[in-house]
């Protein structure tokens, strides 16, 4: 399903990895989009992402969105968007990690009227961890 407004494409991205839809998650990229790893190193392409998005999907990470922003450029092709929510994790020990995020991504409008990511950076703002307590659903 392709985003029609900007702040789609966050909101898509998040129901295709809660569904495991690795390739419906890439698919919301331009073919040269790039994407800020958690180390700060920034991947470029669908090879990349795709692996990104395996990562997520295999991890169950679990989004909650509070807001998603979308601020458009002049020209209406291009926007800053935003969601602020938190993640919740798994970790190979069974630790349960919650942070809280506030993601950062520009996102451009395509020929056919749809919008795709340009660029990604799901550890924006700040990525911070909370105590589980605070993190519950």
């Amino acid at each position: 399903m392709p985003a029609h407004k900007p702040e789609e494409c966050d909101l898509l991205l998040i129901e295709a990895l809660h569904r495991g839809d690795v390739e419906a998650a890439v698919a919301l990229y331009e073919p040269t989009a790039r994407f800020v790893l958690d180390s700060g190193q920034v991947v470029k392409g669908h090879t990349a992402i795709r692996e990104v998005m395996q990562g997520y999907v295999a991890a169950k990470v679990e989004f909650t969105i509070e807001k998603v922003t979308a601020i458009p450029g002049e020209d209406g092709n291009i926007a800053l968007t935003s969601v602020k929510g938190r993640a919740r994790v798994t970790e190979l020990g069974g630790k349960v990690v919650t942070m809280a995020a506030q993601s950062m991504e520009v996102v451009r409008r395509q020929p056919d009227g749809t919008w795709l990511f340009m660029i990604d950076n799901p550890n924006g703002a700040n990525w911070k961890e909370v105590p589980e307590s605070l993190g519950e659903k």
